[in-house]
């Protein structure tokens, strides 16, 4: 067995099976992640989309996912890639794209307005190995990363990735650890990624607003005390789907007076979804 060191659960792995995120398995008694290169989604996004509302507005850029997740949100938009059934069968039916393909294709599409590479989608830290090295060479090509992702990994993670992310959108899901511990994951590694994310590159945060679960007005004035008032804070709503559809969407009344709230601490935010 080997432990994988990403995030808070590190899983001993046994040789030939994958831990908890069905990504990172044991090979030759190493942990390696198997979704590199494996390439589900690409597309030419506006950079508002991830959502970004801070960083080159107006300008496009070439989003690509792969598969696997290290939570479990039952409210899941990508479900397909991330860790349904369906999921956890796309490593061997899944395109493999070079690093260098990958950043060559970024650049090819410059002239149309992008400005890089987001990783997004699925959550890219389950397979950072490949964020770093095709962003390494993004950036050599002159362009921009972005990674929109769940913040749950350790800091060595981030420290191998900080050197070529240039801005980051980190989903805030909440901020009880009941809420957290329910959707598969750990407040306080999050905390912890943010805290260091804001030292390296620009970051906006999102939190989606799940009726009867993080809507609460207490709530908001506690996450949006934490939060540096220069970070941007996304505040959108829910719709039922994947495995929660026992409640309706969360109401844009609810989300103006949560962002009202929020704008007591806070310089940036915006509603999301309304």
């Amino acid at each position: 067995m080997t432990i994988c060191n990403v995030c808070f659960r590190k899983c001993n792995i046994e040789e030939g099976k994958t831990g908890f995120c069905g990504v990172r398995g044991c090979r030759g008694g190493e942990v390696i992640p198997l979704n590199y290169g494996k390439v589900t989604s690409l597309a030419l996004d506006p950079i508002e989309k991830k959502p970004l509302r801070r960083f080159h507005p107006g300008s496009l850029v070439l989003s690509v996912g792969s598969f696997g997740c290290n939570m479990r949100c039952p409210f899941c938009q990508n479900s397909s890639i991330s860790w349904s059934e369906e999921a956890m069968l796309l490593a061997d039916r899944t395109e493999y794209i070079e690093p260098e393909k990958l950043a060559t294709t970024a650049k090819y599409y410059e002239s149309e307005g992008n400005i890089g590479l987001a990783f997004t989608y699925n959550e890219p830290l389950v397979g950072y190995e490949y964020v770093r090295d095709t962003a390494r060479l993004v950036h050599e090509a002159g362009m921009k990363n972005v990674m929109v992702t769940n913040g749950m990994a350790s800091l060595q993670v981030l420290e191998e990735l900080a050197p070529y992310i240039d801005a980051m959108n980190i989903d805030l899901k909440g901020f009880t650890d009941r809420y957290y511990e329910m959707i598969g994951g750990n407040k306080q590694m999050v905390m912890n990624f943010i805290e260091e994310a804001v030292r390296s590159c620009h970051v906006e945060l999102t939190t989606l607003i799940v009726p009867g679960e993080n809507d609460s007005e207490e709530e908001m004035r506690q996450l949006s005390a934490w939060i540096p008032e220069d970070v941007p804070l996304h505040i959108t709503r829910f719709f039922p789907r994947f495995q929660m559809q026992d409640r309706p969407a969360t109401s844009v009344e609810k989300i103006y007076k949560l962002k009202e709230i929020a704008e007591e601490n806070l310089k940036y935010v915006y509603a999301g979804n309304c």
